[in-house]
């Protein structure tokens, strides 16, 4: 079901069909089938789930990335410094949503042998929503993280210029017979592609997350230059966990500290931008009986959601939220802007494919 593009509200889409969609555009594009599937399985972790900032509306510009040189789109993954439960892995310039998978996969696997596995990513590229990463260890039955950094776009605590990425930081951990406990979350005030979504949908930013080039407020999409840490006034806590995915996705990679990054919407697509990346994977059962974790899980999110809470408002445990538009899109399709539904029926022309929308 669809509606014309000129609404402002956007377009609706069966989910099968965005992914099928996808995944015909990025073969075209001349991917090979690895990069075809993952690339389409991060982004549609997006849209599921409700984080449209990191989900279907990229297909464009990861497109332009992969034919114009800014990605390589047939890439060969090496798994390389393998060292008891530790690794690294050179992505090639690919895709990042296939590094990261690829990266978790291993990490799952040395936390399997050893109890914890951690994989350290480098020549990479933007690789989406970073919850679908943990919650791939999860599914699996292990606690993951994902961390990386990217291009300079939120200012410091009280600081006058672009500084770290969005830098996020993602925890996903099974909980047995429920759905995972999921965490994502930017440590800016919020993610970049959220303004980039508020000035197709004409909508006003919410107080303190963006400032214009001189570090001041602004709710305008259209004049936010910078992203506010998260926090607020106590910005110097984001500020500061900034610095983890930094650290992580960046020294410890080898790889570009946010500052020295390329910009993520060019003008330079032809010049590979050398991201770095960072996933975890903890094995329960390596710390204690599985029965008790898993025990001890159910109580925490059970007693979490049944906590008492304020008038009007309900309590959820993180991952709620995305579950609830899971559930919902799963069965009317996902809503898409406008901007992305002409950005779509562009590549379907440019492809000779059949528009979602």
């Amino acid at each position: 079901m669809t509606s014309d593009s000129k609404n402002p509200t956007g377009s609706l889409a069966p989910l099968a069909a965005i992914e099928d969609f996808c995944r015909k555009v990025f073969l075209a594009a001349g991917t090979d089938q690895e990069t075809a599937d993952a690339a389409t399985r991060g982004m549609l972790h997006g849209t599921r789930y409700g984080i449209d900032s990191h989900g279907v509306r990229l297909l464009p510009h990861y497109v332009k990335g992969l034919t114009e040189g800014r990605l390589n789109p047939r890439p060969h993954l090496v798994l390389a410094n393998a060292f008891g439960a530790v690794a690294s892995l050179d992505a090639d310039n690919g895709h990042g949503a296939l590094a990261t998978y690829t990266g978790m996969e291993h990490a799952t696997r040395l936390a399997g042998e050893f109890g914890i596995g951690a994989v350290a990513i480098r020549n990479s590229s933007h690789f989406g929503p970073a919850g679908a990463y943990a919650f791939e260890a999860a599914q699996r039955g292990f606690i993951g993280f994902a961390f990386c950094n990217s291009d300079s776009f939120v200012r410091l605590h009280d600081g006058a210029m672009r500084f770290h990425g969005t830098n996020p930081i993602a925890c996903a951990v099974p909980v047995k017979g429920d759905n995972p406990w999921l965490f994502d979350m930017a440590t800016s005030a919020v993610p970049y592609n959220r303004v980039l979504l508020y000035r197709s949908l004409g909508r006003q930013l919410p107080e303190g997350v963006a400032s214009d080039e001189r570090g001041y407020d602004t709710a305008d999409p259209d004049v936010a230059d910078m992203l506010a840490p998260l926090g607020g006034e106590f910005g110097f806590k984001g500020a500061g966990l900034a610095g983890i995915p930094e650290i992580l996705s960046a020294a410890l990679t080898g790889m570009k500290l946010s500052f020295d990054i390329a910009p993520m919407p060019g003008p330079d697509f032809s010049t590979p931008r050398g991201l770095g990346a960072f996933v975890m994977a903890l094995n329960p059962a390596a710390f204690l009986d599985i029965e008790i974790f898993d025990a001890a899980m159910k109580r925490y999110v059970e007693t979490l959601r049944a906590s008492p809470p304020r008038e009007g408002f309900r309590v959820m445990a993180p991952g709620d939220r995305e579950w609830a538009v899971a559930a919902e899109r799963k069965k009317h399709g996902a809503m898409l802007d406008p901007a992305t539904v002409e950005a779509l029926r562009t590549l379907a022309s440019t492809y000779r494919l059949t528009s979602p929308v």
